[in-house]
Order: C-alpha cells, then sequence, then structure tokens
C-alpha cells in the first residue's frame, strides 16, 4: 500500500459553479462525445492523467445544499439547507399551486446557532485549522443568506476570505463593470466584493481569483504553513460574459453566442487550475499537495442556454435542478501524490458529503463530528468495490423553477444499478421513476412498475432514510396533510 509523502500535506479542493458531468474534453463515460470535442479543458486532462478519475462522483441539484453538505458531512434530509440561500429568512421556493414547502434552513449554515433556520455543525476549515493548516477561501462561498454569520467564511473556520460572502452568482465577470451587477440593474447584493483592485483592469473575474489564490497560497508557502486552498469559481455561473481571451475561437467554429460563451468561461476556469498546479511547481511543493476538482451540481440546461434545453449533458438525462443525472453526477479528479496511482480510473459511486471525513483522513486529522459520508480514502489507496450495496440519498422538498425532466419536488436513492425518483406533487402522472443507471444511463425507460420487488425495496429504504434524519416533507394544499413517505 501507497503511503502520503509527508505528515501533514497540503490541499487544494478546486470548486467549480454549475459545471456539468460533460463540460470537459477529459471524458468521465466509457467514450468520447461531442461535447468532449466542443470543450478545451487541457488541464483538466493534465490533472487526471496524473491522478484518480471518478466516473460516478455525486453533489446535490443546486448549489446550497451541496456546498453546506461539503463543509459539514451532512446529507441535505439532515441538515435541512434543501434549496439555495439568499437573503436572511426568504425562502428561495419558486410558488407552487399544490404543495406548501417546509420551513427549510433557508438561512444556511450558523455554526453558534445564534440565528433561526440554520443547520448548526461544526464545519471542515474550523478542524483543518485546529490542525495548524492556513485556510484560505476565494471565490464563491454561499454557505449562509445574508445578514448571518454563514454569509462570511470567516465565520466558519477559514483564516482567509476573498470574494466570498452571501450571494451565489457573479454581479457580473469583468473588472469594466466592477464585477457588479448594476449594468443589469440587479440588487448591489450580488457585487463581488475584495477585487477592488482589479476594476478596470480588463482582468476577467476566473483571473482575478486565480491570482488572489496564488498570492495566499504562496504567502503560506513562505510561512511554511501547511495550507488548505478552497479556490471556489464563480464560473461558470450566469450571467455569462465574453472572456476575451477564448471566446473568439468558439465563434469561428460556429456555436451560437451563448454557448461561444460557455465554452470560454470552462476554458477560463481550465486555465485556473492549470496556473495552480504551475504554482505548485514553482514553489516546490507539488509533491506534497492534494488536488480535489469538484463541481457543485449538474450543468445548467432548463434555460439560460443557447439550443435545446434538457440537452447540454447528454448522454445524461437533463440539468440542474433534476434528480435525474445531468442535475447531480459531477466531473472528479484527485490528485494525491505518493498515493493515487496516475492515469487511474475510479467507477465507485461517492457523493459530496464523503468529501469532510475524506479530506480530514487526508490530513491526519481525526473526526469528532457526527456525518452521513463515507471516506473515498480507499478507493485512492487503490481499493475497489467499496461502495457496493452502499445507498446514496437526495432530497428536495422544494421547487427550483423551470420544467423538465427529474424537475420537482423529490426524494430519491441511488443504490448499485438502480435509482428510483419519488416526486412529491400529487398531480404527477408517474409519482415513481426507476431507472438501471449501469443500462441506461440517460434514464429513458421507466422500469417502475415492470419491476415492482425493486421499487419496492428502494422506496423502504428510501422512507427509513428519511425517518431516521426527521426529514421534512411539503404539504398537499389540498388535503392540508404532509406528503406521505415514499
Amino acid at each position: 500500500m501507497n503511503t502520503v509523502s509527508t505528515p501533514q500535506p497540503n490541499i487544494v479542493l478546486f470548486l467549480v459553479d454549475d459545471m456539468g458531468w460533460q463540460d470537459t474534453s477529459e471524458p468521465f463515460w466509457t467514450e468520447r462525445t461531442p461535447f468532449n470535442d466542443r470543450y478545451r479543458t487541457p488541464n483538466m486532462e493534465r490533472l487526471a492523467r496524473t491522478g484518480m478519475k471518478f466516473t460516478q462522483a455525486y453533489a446535490c441539484a443546486v448549489c446550497s445544499p451541496t456546498r453546506v453538505s461539503l463543509l459539514t458531512g451532512l446529507n441535505a434530509a439532515r441538515h435541512r439547507v434543501t434549496n439555495w440561500t439568499m437573503v436572511r429568512d426568504e425562502a428561495r421556493d419558486a410558488p407552487s399551486n399544490e404543495l406548501e414547502f417546509p420551513e427549510w434552513n433557508m438561512n444556511g449554515i450558523c455554526p453558534d446557532g445564534s440565528v433561526p433556520n440554520t443547520v448548526q455543525a461544526r464545519c471542515l476549515p474550523s478542524y483543518l485549522a485546529e490542525a495548524g493548516y492556513r485556510t484560505i477561501h476565494v471565490g464563491k462561498a454561499h454557505f449562509g443568506a445574508s445578514d448571518t454569520p454563514g454569509a462570511d467564511p470567516l465565520n466558519l473556520g477559514f483564516e482567509v476570505n476573498i470574494a466570498g460572502h452571501a450571494a451565489g452568482g457573479p454581479g457580473s465577470y469583468l473588472s469594466e463593470q466592477g464585477f457588479s451587477g448594476a449594468w443589469r440593474q440587479a440588487d448591489l447584493f450580488w457585487d463581488i466584493p475584495d477585487l477592488e483592485e482589479y476594476h478596470d483592469t480588463g482582468t476577467f473575474l476566473t483571473e482575478a481569483l486565480t491570482l488572489e489564490a496564488i498570492r495566499e497560497t504562496k504567502r503560506a508557502v513562505a510561512d511554511s504553513k501547511p495550507f488548505f486552498l478552497y479556490m471556489s469559481h464563480y464560473a461558470v455561473h450566469v450571467p455569462f460574459a465574453e472572456d476575451p481571451r477564448f471566446i473568439g475561437r468558439y465563434l469561428d467554429e460556429g456555436l451560437d453566442h451563448t454557448e461561444a460563451m460557455y465554452a470560454a468561461l470552462l476554458e477560463g476556469m481550465d486555465k485556473s487550475l492549470g496556473d495552480i498546479l504551475d504554482m505548485l511547481e514553482e514553489q516546490h511543493v507539488a509533491d506534497d499537495t492534494i488536488v480535489i476538482f469538484m463541481s457543485d451540481n449538474g450543468g445548467l440546461s432548463a434555460h439560460g442556454r443557447g439550443g435545446e434545453p434538457h440537452s447540454h449533458n447528454k448522454p445524461l438525462s437533463s440539468g440542474k435542478g433534476s434528480a435525474h443525472e445531468g442535475g447531480i453526477r459531477e466531473p472528479m479528479i484527485v490528485r494525491w501524490p505518493g498515493v493515487t496511482e496516475a492515469d487511474t480510473t475510479c467507477d465507485d459511486a461517492v457523493i459530496i458529503e464523503d468529501f469532510l471525513p475524506s479530506i480530514l483522513e487526508m490530513a491526519g486529522t481525526p473526526d469528532a463530528a457526527r456525518t452521513d459520508g463515507i471516506s473515498f480514502v480507499p478507493q485512492l489507496r487503490g481499493e475497489r468495490g467499496c461502495s457496493r450495496g452502499r445507498p446514496l440519498f437526495w432530497h428536495f422538498p422544494n421547487r427550483w423553477g423551470p420544467t423538465g425532466p427529474g424537475i420537482g419536488s423529490y426524494s430519491s436513492i441511488r443504490r448499485d444499478d438502480w435509482k428510483l425518483i419519488y416526486y412529491h406533487e400529487p398531480s404527477r402522472p408517474e409519482r415513481y421513476e426507476l431507472f438501471n443507471i449501469t443500462e441506461d444511463i440517460g434514464e429513458t425507460c421507466n422500469l417502475a412498475g415492470k419491476q415492482p420487488a425493486v421499487r419496492e425495496e428502494l422506496s423502504s429504504q428510501l422512507r427509513d432514510f428519511l425517518l431516521s434524519v426527521d426529514a421534512q416533507m411539503p404539504t398537499d394544499k389540498q388535503t392540508g396533510d404532509a406528503v406521505p413517505l415514499p
């Protein structure tokens, strides 16, 4: 068995916003697709050649639940930040004619429990800081609503915070617009803080954040401090903008303007990854640094994109906001020098709450907290089949807004080849969807009626889990009763 190169490795967690499983030139399937040929992400390819690629890595279907699960190690059904957060005491659920949504933790994380409707939990950077790490946050936070402690990463265990606040998207990617939403008459809530020195310099937001991350990491190296860099990009979230460094080639190739902006955002994100990898080598710490690449939810597809809705993550069905694979399956790569074998692939299923126990194990820091996650360090050491028989759970007793395949209020379970989705809306023609994901990755054939034994077994396991975490269910407006468990 391989061993880690230092007792306390540095850790870079590179998180992308709204990046789909297919938004890369590095394939995460058994074959290349037209999307893999459309996008240019050479540094993801570089990381994959030197690390381990996970083909079945999962997050939540929207951003805040993922980010809270990442920091707490708790499933969204337990921590109850089940939809995205924004303004204190203001739920972000779209209206529904059928359902009244529960009073979920709309204010996000609050470690001291001083704000109602928050999750009280110790967070990943707090453990790492206690273990001696310099904990650095750069980019999008979105852990808590405005005017709550969780809006500021410094209250969650980070020693450094640059550009992280309550907003879940950028005001603008352009320095000429001050990274502000004023150009689109948006509330100044969306304005990105801490980057004033880049205003009117022509520096694209992705690049500005990368420069700040590199500067802070170099300070940690100079101080001989092990570091945890949480590089959390606003890319590729809307509103898209033209990255002049890359957009020309995509326009020349005939992509429509929206999709060309999107492809350029992805390439800019990938350049950031490459710049950070280069910096680690230049600082002579690459061999002592774990690099983890992940996205927070599936790629946007229901609206805001060019071309046909729900088609941007094919062969996966649907996209962001959906219980289908396009909404929850993510590109994930881990490079742990001295531990992961280069250019390897792991098909074991992992989920976002696994990150906290995994990172703490990598850091050599015992985790005394209750978590729903399971460390994927055994997979990194070369073990396979560790997830066989393990159920993964999702719970979204909310309404995101758009419509489309897999989009709605739902609870779901994935176990081995099978995935069951239970929809909460009473009028839905098919309350259950059952797919064999191994044979039908596009979720084209609902087997709920043809495989009643599998449906009932998974439904029972899903029900038991929801009961065990005291999961909130919506209320049926017509009857006034809570929607029954599956």
